[in-house]
């Protein structure tokens, strides 16, 4: 892939997927644990602990899972959905099917979101195959740039309709009203997760480019639908039940690419368990950094995840100075 970081793979590999394991169980535990209320009280641990829980796993796993076939898809390290301008319209199609079909189901809503995803994703990579010159930050930047435009239409019809509370709810992940009943969506996020694993050398070889997939057999334009509309999905859901989450898809595939390299198949289950324990562990901070109220974790994830980021920008400077 353009811009890797590094490749891996083999006893580095297994030793992150067990590490990742291990502490995916401990925050899973400590997600149960926290809390204002008492675990014996009625209901609270069935009802609100392990919903959230799992609704944390799931859109972790999901996201991290999303982010690294956006990465193969564009081949660029800084792609992923919230610089491609898939969040955005995602967030732009929830807006549109509450204002025309308010009284519409959450399923109807997610599948207008995925409709506006998809359109948005597949201008992304329309614009990047009519580039002349792809420099490894020009792919995010034109995915900002399209991802801005089509937030500033978002937020003009919010304004214009008195719609600005959904859009901010919308834009800022937060698990704290997520109960039993009201996260069971996100496991087609996992049932998309196992899709990937399926379909994962494929989409390993439409990483190495157009031609470089024809010359190998591979029906590129097919397999890049498929993945496209993955990513497309599991962002629509993510977003229709729990808002935006910013940075996950971006820093844990590149983290886990220092240890298991691009080869999908190998590293999607570390991506898959590292997604989800980096979003448990940002939900439990929120919830103990002002205890008893609690941090969205759209905000602890983006104060994590801007730092890990910067961490692996100055690492791969040091790498080549």
């Amino acid at each position: 892939m353009a811009g890797s970081l590094t490749r891996g793979g083999g006893p580095g590999r297994r030793a992150g997927l067990v590490l990742a394991v291990l502490s995916l169980a401990l925050l899973a535990a400590a997600s149960l644990a926290v809390g204002v209320a008492d675990l014996t009280g009625a209901g609270i641990l069935a009802g609100s602990r392990i919903p959230r829980t799992l609704a944390l796993v799931l859109a972790g796993a999901g996201m991290a899972v999303a982010g690294v076939i956006m990465q193969l898809v564009a081949q660029n390290r800084f792609a992923e959905p919230s610089t491609a301008g898939t969040a955005e319209s995602a967030t732009f199609g929830m807006l549109l099917v509450t204002l025309l079909a308010p009284g519409a189901p959450v399923a109807v809503k997610m599948l207008a979101a995925t409709a506006a995803a998809l359109a948005g994703t597949a201008l992304f990579l329309r614009v990047l195959r009519a580039m002349p010159l792809r420099a490894r930050l020009t792919v995010p930047l034109v995915g900002i740039m399209l991802g801005g435009v089509v937030e500033a239409a978002s937020t003009f019809v919010a304004t214009r309709t008195d719609m600005l509370q959904f859009l901010a709810i919308w834009r800022s992940g937060d698990f704290s009203t997520v109960l039993s009943g009201r996260y069971e969506l996100l496991w087609l996020s996992a049932a998309l997760t196992v899709l990937a694993y399926g379909m994962a050398d494929r989409i390993t070889i439409a990483g190495l480019g157009r031609d470089a997939s024809v010359n190998l057999g591979l029906d590129y334009r097919r397999v890049v639908a498929g993945a496209v509309a993955i990513v497309a999905t599991i962002t629509a859901v993510t977003i229709a039940t729990v808002g935006t989450i910013p940075f996950l898809g971006l820093v844990v595939p590149n983290l886990v690419a220092l240890v298991a390299g691009d080869n999908l198949r190998r590293s999607l289950p570390l991506v898959a368990a590292a997604g989800a324990g980096l979003l448990l562990l940002c939900d439990v901070l929120g919830r103990l950094v002002r205890y008893p109220y609690e941090i969205p974790v759209g905000t602890t994830m983006g104060v994590v995840g801007s730092g890990l980021f910067l961490v692996l920008l100055l690492r791969r400077t040091d790498r080549h100075a």
